[in-house]
């Protein structure tokens, strides 16, 4: 039996075969004939030595009523009367000896019967057998001349088929070698592609460190190009001053409340010096935001920055948060004295107040706000300041409304003894239980400090226990915040 996944079938092999088959059955076929002749010949011969010996069986079992030829000769000439005798007493002697014979014969008659209807009945078979060979062999003469067809027709076909797999053999032949000739350009392609996007990448690399250098000078040229021109105007300011109050006194001299004027602008001084500093020391803008997103969750929750309870933060500087907060959709406003950064909030469009912090809040109505916040504020304040501020601040809140105050941690020991003094204008660092402790003296509930900031864990030593607390007093949070809520 082929099984369905042969790939190819050797037809002179399939048709050598089937051949041999054919004349291996007419051969048994014609041994199956003369066997059958050759029994059936056999059997009759016996069957007629079997009924020779029936007859002769038949004849000596018979009952004896004559005296045998043979033994009328002498001593067995007996008299007549004494022959019947004896045969009497014989036929008496051996009556079951001769009923045995006498079923044994008609047994083996019967035998003989049955035989006979054998050999009919093989003769019959033998002639129905002769007919189905002959039918056979009518059969396979018809199937060797179908096979024959069919041996012409797979002839034809594998020839067909020799000439259709050659074409496709010349054809997939060029095909090879046109698949090769662009494998080849395609390498070639591939290689100078390689070359191409390392190139560019270089490219890009150097693109992007001009761009980043160009990108920094450029930054710098606007910070200096603001400083240069709020001086500018500060000088301008200043000596428009001078010579409008000069020529109000002269040839008399300055009045005390012209020199007051001379003084007052005399504290903007240093604007544009603190502007700079900021920026140098304070971070860059996009890092000032990420730390504020901390306080987003706070106002939410407070459910505070709209129209009836807006948020004032005091000394907004550069204005992070106020961007943060417009960007969250809620209403706020500054506060600074700055005039360098007030300009700088005031040209991204947001609402800063230029006015000295106690003399704003103040002027503000009792409950007129619902959150103020000071990042890095309280520390400029003296203490007498700071204490009179969040008197101000607790009054001018709303009930429900929160203070947020983010300021250097003294307890860590690099904020506090070093990086706090980098600002001139700091007072003095101020403990976190200190200012919490404040804040409830003043009115306010729910206060709590947050600690934030920490350095980053590659700083952090790894060790004892007497390491975790060189940690947390060194690598721990820089700032804290207090928040506190007026019930």
């Amino acid at each position: 039996m082929m099984e369905e996944n042969n790939s190819e079938i050797n037809v002179d092999e399939l048709m050598h075969t089937i051949r041999e088959e054919v004349v291996k059955r007419q051969v048994y076929s014609q041994q199956i004939n003369s066997e059958s002749n050759l029994d059936t010949s056999k059997l009759k011969l016996s069957i007629s030595y079997i009924e020779t010996f029936l007859k002769n069986a038949e004849s000596r079992s018979s009952l004896r009523i004559k005296w045998p030829d043979k033994l009328n000769r002498f001593p067995f000439n007996l008299s007549a009367k004494f022959q019947k005798l004896i045969l009497k007493a014989l036929n008496f002697i051996f009556k079951d000896q001769r009923e045995v014979n006498f079923n044994i014969i008609n047994s083996l008659r019967e035998s003989v019967v049955l035989n006979h209807q054998l050999i009919g009945q093989i003769a019959t078979l033998k002639a129905q057998a002769d007919n189905r060979i002959q039918s056979l062999d009518e059969r396979v003469v018809t199937i060797d001349t179908s096979i024959q067809g069919i041996e012409n027709s797979l002839n034809a076909i594998d020839t067909l088929i020799n000439s259709w797999l050659t074409g496709i053999q010349k054809d997939l032949d060029t095909l090879n070698m046109r698949v090769q000739g662009i494998d080849e350009h395609l390498s070639i392609v591939y290689a100078r592609m390689a070359k191409l996007n390392e190139h560019l990448i270089t490219t890009e690399s150097r693109i992007v460190t001009v761009d980043t250098r160009i990108q920094e000078i450029n930054e710098r040229y606007i910070r200096n190009d603001s400083y240069l021109k709020n001086d500018l105007m500060q000088q301008k300011r200043l000596i428009t001053l001078f010579l409008e109050e000069a020529k109000k006194c002269l040839p008399e001299p300055f009045s005390q409340e012209q020199l007051q004027t001379f003084v007052n602008e005399d504290t903007h001084f240093l604007d544009v010096f603190y502007a700079a500093f900021e920026d140098q020391f304070r971070g860059s803008r996009k890092e000032i935001l990420e730390r504020l997103k901390v306080y987003l969750p706070l106002i939410e929750e407070a459910k505070v920055g709209t129209a009836e309870s807006p948020i004032l933060d005091v000394g907004c500087g550069r204005g992070e948060w106020l961007e943060l907060l417009e960007e969250s959709g809620y209403t706020s406003r500054g506060l600074d004295i700055n005039k360098v950064m007030v300009e700088q909030s005031r040209s991204r469009g947001f609402e800063v107040i230029e006015a000295d912090v106690m003399v704003y809040l103040q002027s503000l109505p009792d409950r007129s706000l619902g959150m103020v916040t000071g990042f890095h504020i309280i520390e400029h304040l003296t203490f007498p300041t700071l204490m009179k501020f969040f008197t101000e601040v607790v009054r001018i809140l709303k009930p429900g409304g929160l203070a947020i105050f983010e300021t250097p941690n003294p307890e860590n020991v690099l904020a506090s003894s070093c990086n706090f003094y980098f600002d001139p204008t700091h007072q003095h660092p101020l403990p976190s239980s200190m200012i919490k402790f404040i804040l409830e003296m003043q009115g306010l509930q729910q206060v709590k400090v947050i600690n934030l900031h920490p350095y980053p864990e590659a700083y952090k030593v790894i060790g004892s226990e007497i390491a975790e607390r060189f940690n947390d007093y060194f690598y721990g949070p820089q700032d804290y915040a207090v928040v506190g809520y007026k019930l």
